[in-house]
């Protein structure tokens, strides 16, 4: 069924104002425009001159050279026949007027991503999904009964409905009985995201110390979730521990070790398997070894007591159940040695890398070697350290690449950046690329000592990566330069639809990666010396300007 036949059906009913969660941005916007081609109206005229007003009133900052490039004149068309977009591409200033006008019931329809379902007030009367699957940036997946009910949580408002609707557009291959399983479940699980930064370990070992912090990260919800899941596996090894009982009972021999007989026909066995997958690769001399061996073997066979044994394949059975099953409960037991302590065990790793890079010394004069051993068992066994100067640095610097950002200050690999360079510099290390967006060729980069610095950030990177790496760390995502030509050319001034075109990106987008870059930049602006800081706050008021300046995050 076409969409604005869907509002047209609520309409009738009194099932407006309605929320049509469509899972992508392109959707939302075609929407608005199929149902405002179809010539709905869903508002009055005092409802119009009302939403006229309001809109004067959030948009009024904004230059007219700006608004056809933000798809000003369209979007007001929609709102004043009721109908409206609401995803992250939206200019956040856009996004408030939505929100305003669909919680003063001006605005009766918004199609909107799943993102609206998270903090924002805006119930509606309605709730409309037309798929019940989405794309997680990888392939298309039904949702969860959690996001079912996050989503459908909006219809209903507080004081005004006696009861909210959920509407599930019908389409073909659609399962009655998945639906309501989706509506009738109640409980879900919750994962912590937990895990220990540079910058957080820096500061908690300066409030704490390294025991005490070790203590505190044992108590989070993440290790919570660990142990419990420890306490499941324990549960099955214990389990799994008197089976191995009753088949080591069973596959005893009077005349002596089975296991050690079993042992001998297993070594034999695996030397055959081998022969038998390599014999083309292996020499005449390999071959004649491994023979040998076989040989051998069968020779110490043939001699063991058990081998006389009458109930010797009987034993033998039971062995296998037994070799087979205690190879899957060491499993489980390295997966419980893996799991205890382990948030105290990541944060280790990274006072470890701390410890190499200077950032972190040992305490009383014991080395590093010394300072970065720990016994899991004891806290009161693990090295104390303290916080060193480039540490007092990084404590200061907040974001997913703060020891890349420290190190490049340390270093002094950002000192001849300019204003606008530095701020692209800034726009690089907070920007995540789209799955789908490629490297950025070298002819796409601002020129002059950006890019000399870019090199230098890049290799400073590769070595932190590959010392993450040593300490089987994750590692964090390498700079990322798409945003850098427009950031720079919006430091020094360019228009606002020149930037958008550079940059790719939906003006919404481009303001919160400018808002995240003038954050760094704020940041670099109190904790790095000259020349950096200064120039620093200058890029500030650089990027600081137009729809960046005037728009809430």
């Amino acid at each position: 069924m076409d969409r604005w036949k869907i509002v047209e059906l609520l309409d009738g009913k009194n099932l407006l104002p309605a929320i049509f969660f469509v899972f992508s941005r392109v959707g939302c916007d075609q929407a608005v425009r199929q149902v405002l081609r179809s010539g709905i109206r869903l508002t009055t005229a005092p409802e119009r001159q009302e939403i006229r007003e309001i809109v004067d009133e959030h948009c009024r900052t904004l230059r007219d050279e700006d608004l056809a490039v933000l798809g000003y004149y369209e979007w007001l068309e929609g709102l004043e026949r009721g109908v409206a977009a609401h995803h992250a591409g939206l200019l956040p200033a856009f996004k408030e007027v939505v929100e305003e006008l669909f919680q003063r019931k001006l605005v009766k329809v918004v199609f909107a991503t799943e993102t609206l379902a998270l903090g924002i007030n805006m119930p509606a009367r309605s709730v409309v999904l037309e798929k019940l699957e989405k794309f997680n940036g990888e392939s298309r997946v039904p949702i969860t009964p959690g996001e079912y009910t996050q989503l459908t949580g909006r219809a209903g408002r507080r004081g005004i409905d006696v009861e909210g609707h959920s509407v599930i557009q019908w389409a073909q291959g659609l399962d009655p009985q998945a639906v309501a399983s989706l509506a009738s479940r109640r409980t879900y699980p919750l994962n912590s995201s937990f895990r220990p930064t540079y910058n957080m370990a820096v500061n908690l070992i300066e409030q704490f110390g390294r025991s005490r912090t070790r203590e505190v990260l044992e108590t989070s919800f993440a290790q919570f979730q660990a142990d419990r899941a420890v306490v499941d596996l324990a549960r099955k090894v214990r389990t799994q521990q008197q089976s191995l009982d009753g088949y080591a009972k069973s596959m005893q021999c009077h005349l002596g070790d089975f296991g050690e007989y079993m042992l001998l026909r297993q070594d034999i066995a695996a030397l055959e398997k081998q022969g038998a997958s390599r014999s083309e690769a292996q020499s005449r001399s390999e071959r004649d070894r491994r023979q040998e061996k076989i040989t051998a073997l069968r020779r110490e066979l043939r001699q063991h007591p058990c081998n006389a044994c009458t109930e010797r394949e009987q034993h033998a059975r039971w062995a296998e159940r037994w070799y087979r099953l205690k190879k899957q409960t060491d499993q489980l037991s390295a997966q419980i040695r893996s799991r205890t302590g382990a948030v105290a065990k990541i944060f280790d790793r990274v006072t470890d890398v701390l410890l190499d890079l200077g950032y972190l010394v040992p305490r009383d004069g014991s080395n590093a070697a010394e300072a970065a051993t720990y016994d899991s068992s004891s806290v009161s066994k693990v090295a104390e350290v303290d916080v060193a100067s480039p540490g007092r640095t990084l404590r200061r610097i907040y974001g997913d690449r703060d020891l890349l950002v420290a190190e490049c200050l340390r270093r002094g690999v950002w000192n001849q950046l300019d204003v606008p360079s530095l701020a692209a510099m800034a726009a690089t290390l907070v920007y995540e690329p789209r799955r789908d967006e490629g490297m950025v060729s070298e002819r796409y980069l601002p020129r002059g000592e950006f890019r000399t610095a870019l090199d230098r950030t890049r290799t400073i990177w590769s070595e932190l990566d590959d010392l993450e790496q040593a300490h089987k760390l994750p590692g964090t995502a390498q700079p990322a330069p798409g945003l850098a030509l427009a950031m720079h050319r919006w430091a020094r001034g360019a228009s606002l639809d020149s930037v958008l075109d550079d940059a790719e990106l939906a003006a919404g987008d481009f303001v919160r990666w400018t808002k995240q870059t003038i954050d760094l930049l704020d940041q670099l602006s109190v904790v790095a010396d000259p020349p950096v800081g200064p120039i620093a706050r200058k890029a500030l008021d650089a990027v600081r300007r137009g729809i960046v300046s005037y728009t809430a995050v």
